[in-house]
Formats: C-alpha cells, structure tokens, sequence
C-alpha cells in the first residue's frame, strides 16, 4: 500500500441567539455535549467521556448500524472561558488511523448571541478520509449544535 498524507484545513462560521456563555457551555459540560455531540444511541457500544480541562481528553467511540467502528479521541490544548477552544484529535476507522487535526473554537459576542468561528487543520492518511467529507460532517455537527442551543 503506498503511504500518502493529505494536509487541508478549513473554517466554519456559525451564529447562534445564546450568548457566548451558553455555547462555551455546550461544549465544556460533558452532560450538555453529549446531547449533541455524542453518538446516537442506536449505535453498539456508544461511549462518550468528557474531560474538560487543559490537558484532559474526549472520547467518543461505537459501531454504525453497518458494523464500521469510529472512534474519536481529543486533547484540550488551550482554553479560555468562553473565548476560546483548542484541541488536537485523532479519528479512526475500524481501528485505522484515517486523521489528526488541530481545532480552534473561537466565541465572539455578536449582540445578543455568539459568532462561532472553527477553524480545523489535519493531516488526512493513505486516502481513508476525504477533507471535503469532514468539513460538511463538521458543518452538520455544528448545525447540531444550533438545534440544542434553540431548545
């Protein structure tokens, strides 16, 4: 097999009506997260950990209804409440290393809501994963996001 790396990146903006405090919030609360972020619960062996902290990890791993394993593990590098997320992750497929990518979630007051900014950086291996896909995988778990936040 020839070993290739793709490197791209890409930024995401979304504006949500809550203020910055609401949308940090759904990300550091491990029960708030997992109601957007988690895998859905029809999956075998969903697990979701949240250890919201510099230097803590998240966790997200279970099978699809086909069978295929996706597992999703973090770092938090930097943080800042309710400013600023940074953490790098490794995603794999079926227990194959497909990615690494360095996030930053940037949260800006805008009026009365918040202007999310994420912008993501990754190295994506021997053709596993398209960079396209996971921007719009992205965009979809953002909108996610949006959907909690208005409830």
């Amino acid at each position: 097999m020839t070993r290739t790396v793709v490197h791209a990146g890409f930024t995401i903006e979304r504006r949500y009506p809550s203020a910055p405090v609401r949308v940090f919030s759904a990300f550091a609360d491990p029960a708030l997260k997992a109601r957007w972020f988690a895998l859905p619960q029809e999956w075998v062996g969903a697990v979701h950990e949240l250890d919201f902290r510099v230097g803590g990890r998240e966790f997200n791993h279970g099978g699809d209804p086909s069978g295929r394993t996706h597992t999703f593990e973090s770092r938090f590098h930097a943080i800042v409440p309710d400013r600023r997320i940074v953490f790098a992750y490794d995603i794999h497929l079926d227990g194959e290393h497909v990615s690494v990518s360095l996030t930053t979630v940037e949260l800006e007051p805008d009026g009365a809501g918040t202007l999310l900014t994420f912008t993501e950086q990754g190295a994506f291996f021997d053709g596993l994963e398209d960079p396209a896909g996971r921007e719009h995988g992205t965009g979809a778990l953002l909108d996610r996001l949006a959907g909690f936040l208005a409830k």
